[in-house]
């Protein structure tokens, strides 16, 4: 028998992972992409953000869905659902690699995520990424101020050409 009510190791891992997971970080969970059954609730997820956590992500469901969301806490899963994680689900284990969403996940990866979707990223290449999404969105917010002027796709987006990027790189120059 395992589960929350279980007795011995595997008993408590996942109100375990709702106490250990750190300040700051993000819960990550492998439900092997099957929502069947929840791997949180509202419950689970209110303590993570009473506790101060960034945030859970899992590519099976949640449960609770309005409460989930009033808890304020960032939450991604592939889709609500109704019964609890022991329906189809087994934790087992805290802190190792797993699989979530079809990527690798590591302790210690940085997770980012909004309203698009999560990604995953290796600290040690997270300053490069950063510096990569920085020059990235700065061009599309551009891009977009662009567009609403009727500027023409063409040469702007998705490529941009020569023209585009030496008006880019002036209106750069202005914002300082």
């Amino acid at each position: 028998k395992d589960g929350p009510l279980a007795k011995g190791p595997r008993g408590n891992i996942q109100p375990q992972a709702m106490e250990t997971c750190p300040p700051g970080h993000v819960l990550v969970v492998d439900s092997r992409g099957d929502a069947r059954a929840a791997s949180a609730g509202d419950l689970y997820v209110g303590r993570l953000a009473a506790r101060g956590c960034a945030g859970i992500v899992t590519d099976g469901g949640l449960r609770d869905s309005e409460g989930v969301f009033k808890t304020g806490l960032p939450a991604y899963h592939r889709r609500p659902s109704s019964p609890p994680s022991p329906i189809a689900h087994h934790p087992c284990d805290l802190n190792l690699p797993i699989g979530c969403g079809g990527v690798a996940v590591y302790p210690g990866d940085i997770i980012v995520g909004d309203c698009d979707g999560v990604v995953v990223i290796p600290p040690d290449i997270v300053d490069e990424i950063a510096a990569e999404c920085l020059a990235t969105t700065e061009y599309e917010e551009w891009a977009e101020q662009e567009v609403a002027r009727g500027r023409p796709l063409a040469g702007l987006f998705p490529v941009a050409g020569d023209e585009a990027k030496r008006d880019f790189a002036a209106w750069k120059a202005k914002q300082g």
